[in-house]
């Protein structure tokens, strides 16, 4: 059963790896057929291109600092909720003590 599991993972895995090459490659030609047809001039789309690599960088950071935040807001929720349950466990417990 286990060697059953750990080849499903191996394909799993294989099959992911080739996905992503996959995408690579297309993202790569897509890349190449994109400034070879740009309608703009080498300057200006080097121009362009560092723009839009700034704003998704700049995006990439704004999404970081939102996840980066939400968790601590998960994790405050949770310590809370525990906190919470061991308070109301505690007040059970010398209920039934008496």
């Amino acid at each position: 059963m286990t060697d059953e599991n750990e080849e499903r993972t191996e394909e799993t895995q294989s099959s992911f790896t080739d996905n992503v090459g996959w995408f690579l490659v297309g993202a790569c030609i897509g890349a190449a057929v994109a400034v070879l047809y740009a309608p703009k001039s080498g300057k200006e789309t080097r121009r362009y291109l560092a723009g839009k690599a700034q704003q998704s960088k700049d995006a990439v950071a704004d999404t970081s600092s939102n996840i980066v935040e939400a968790s601590r807001d998960m994790f405050e929720r949770g310590k809370q909720l525990v906190e919470d349950a061991a308070d109301l466990f505690e007040r059970g417990r010398k209920l039934v003590k008496g």
